[in-house]
């Protein structure tokens, strides 16, 4: 069958209804900006040319449908997209929903982590998902140990004695790599010389600053990626441990990416996250001729799967 051309005397936003909901341009233009593009070039040859000002209402019809080509994205589950939702973030679209373990989801990215090995990237310093001190801390106690002060690689710390007494303490650098840099301080916060006994055997009078290396049989880089998976699972114990997470129940995400997200059920059963909405823009489905065009450009009598976002912004107008 041929395209749908725009018939003499058809309003622009009736053709491309018309077109975008056609089977033929359904099949042949399955990419929705593909079909907005053929759409609006067939409706453009078949408008009239004689009055400018409609011409013009014309372009902002087919700029709509421009600004609607992206409804979403759907993305595997990772340690970087996953939140736990609180219950007031969650709004009821009218779907039946499902309770799942956040325990199991965040198992599940672990494991992929395992699988992609040296491939896998952790979070930089300054994420949001990257635990804090606070966090980690009370996830190593909650797992039996203890721990009385945290740090981090790049950092200098300044440790003073508990005694009224004497002005002295410990200087402690973190650096990239991990290793430690370690110098004793009197008086002034500066290296102060000081005997250094190894093993119980004294290698040195008045040493400065001592080096503590990582074990010469670590690999660096591997055991650097051991203790970012360990961090995220203590953090994640913190966090989540026992919560759960509602599959087909949108919540509202303020730090984007999009104005909401939902957790739902692949093809293969696998839950994805579909982020749909965009937040710098306030739907008017109040507006009957509004929610009407907003329909018929998504076709929202068949809005394809639960795991697509068009499905749920279907479903939000």
């Amino acid at each position: 069958m041929p395209i749908p051309k725009r018939e003499s005397g058809e309003e622009a936003q009736k053709f491309m209804g018309r077109c975008m909901t056609s089977d033929v341009m359904q099949k042949e233009y399955p990419d929705q900006k593909q079909r907005v593009a053929v759409c609006t070039s067939q409706s453009r040859n078949g408008a009239p040319k004689s009055n400018l000002g409609a011409m013009v209402q014309e372009e902002l019809v087919y700029a709509e449908y421009e600004n609607d080509c992206e409804c979403g994205e759907v993305e595997e589950l990772t340690e970087s997209n996953f939140v736990v939702p609180e219950d007031s973030d969650y709004e009821d679209f009218g779907e039946e929903v499902e309770e799942v373990s956040a325990d199991g989801l965040w198992d599940n990215i672990r494991k992929k982590k395992e699988r992609e090995g040296k491939n896998y990237k952790p979070a930089k310093k300054g994420d949001k998902d990257r635990p804090d001190p606070k966090s980690w801390k009370k996830a190593q106690q909650a797992k039996g140990e203890s721990v009385d002060l945290l740090v981090k690689p790049g950092e200098d710390y300044v440790i003073k004695q508990d005694v009224k007494e004497y002005l002295r303490g410990l200087l402690v650098a973190i650096n990239e790599d991990s290793s430690y840099e370690i110098a004793y301080w009197y008086d002034k916060l500066e290296p102060y010389p000081i005997e250094v006994i190894v093993d119980g055997k004294s290698i040195a009078k008045d040493a400065k600053t001592i080096k503590l290396n990582f074990h010469p049989e670590i690999d660096v880089a591997d055991a650097l990626q051991k203790d970012e998976l360990v961090r995220y699972e203590l953090d994640f114990a913190a966090k989540y441990k026992g919560r759960t997470v509602k599959l087909n129940k949108p919540f509202r995400t303020p730090d984007g990416p999009k104005k909401r997200s939902v957790y739902v059920k692949n093809q293969k059963g696998n839950v994805v996250k579909v982020n749909f909405g965009d937040p710098n823009m306030k739907i008017k489905k109040s507006n009957p001729k509004r929610r009407k065009n907003f329909r018929s450009r998504h076709n929202c009598d068949n809005p394809g799967p639960k795991w697509k976002a068009r499905y749920w912004s279907c479903k939000a107008w």
